[in-house]
């Protein structure tokens, strides 16, 4: 066992213990994350694009063009094989045989594009194009949502595609929330088949009501109104 010779005058001292010697040689040993972390990729303008990227194709078909549109979005792996793999969308391509769209798609796809590259938060994107309204109006998708222009439908593109590859939460409601709007659903069908049970009529459309049986059943013939439920008939 080696001495050390101290020279000054002892003013404290500390019985040093096992578990401090463990961390002391703990924190003097490097960090093997913090040296991974600097091999780390981030999305920025000056990645180069590789050969091959994955790329997801979208249909929008409007009522406002005769011909529909096809938005295609290439996602560029960043980090493949790590705990920081990312998938981020790196270019956006839309074909349409409408020429009349045919410079302000180019525009809009460079733009677009370059945001893609130039990294950070893209998903701004989504509420600003979605916030496009067409001064023409706007107009109703099949299924009953209404888009206020086709800029507007290509946000809502962009938005489904970046919660498809995890940049975006899907919006959920609470449980609350949900039984509410079940509660209102049955009601709302409960309401409709009650209305649907008594307007279901046999007799021809525009009869009027007949004041015997209280059916619209009422109807002109030979120059005479007859009920066609009960056979009531003005002549006799």
């Amino acid at each position: 066992m080696s001495s050390t010779k101290i020279d000054k005058k002892i003013i404290k001292y500390r019985v040093e213990k096992p578990e401090d010697k463990a961390a002391a040689e703990k924190a003097a040993a490097p960090a093997p994350e913090k040296e991974k972390e600097s091999n780390v990729v981030w999305m920025h303008e000056k990645v180069e694009r590789p050969d091959v990227l994955i790329g997801s194709t979208y249909k929008i078909k409007t009522p406002v063009s005769d011909h529909a549109m096809y938005v295609t979005i290439n996602d560029i792996i960043l980090n493949e094989g790590t705990r920081h793999e990312q998938r981020r969308p790196f270019e956006i391509f839309i074909n349409s045989k409408n020429l009349d769209h045919f410079q302000w798609i180019v525009a809009l796809t460079r733009i677009i594009s370059a945001v893609f590259r130039k990294g950070g938060d893209v998903t701004f994107l989504v509420d600003e194009l979605k916030a496009v309204f067409d001064p023409r109006g706007g107009y109703w998708q099949s299924g009953g949502k209404f888009m206020p222009s086709i800029i507007a439908e290509l946000g809502y593109v962009i938005e489904k595609h970046l919660q498809t590859i995890g940049l975006l939460k899907k919006p959920e409601l609470d449980d609350e929330r949900k039984k509410l709007i079940e509660e209102k659903k049955a009601e709302f069908e409960a309401r409709n088949k009650q209305v649907d049970a008594f307007a279901k009529s046999h007799f021809p459309e525009g009869a009027q009501l007949c004041a015997k049986c209280s059916t619209a059943a009422v109807v002109l013939m030979d120059g005479c109104m007859t009920c066609l439920n009960c056979g009531d008939s003005k002549c006799g």
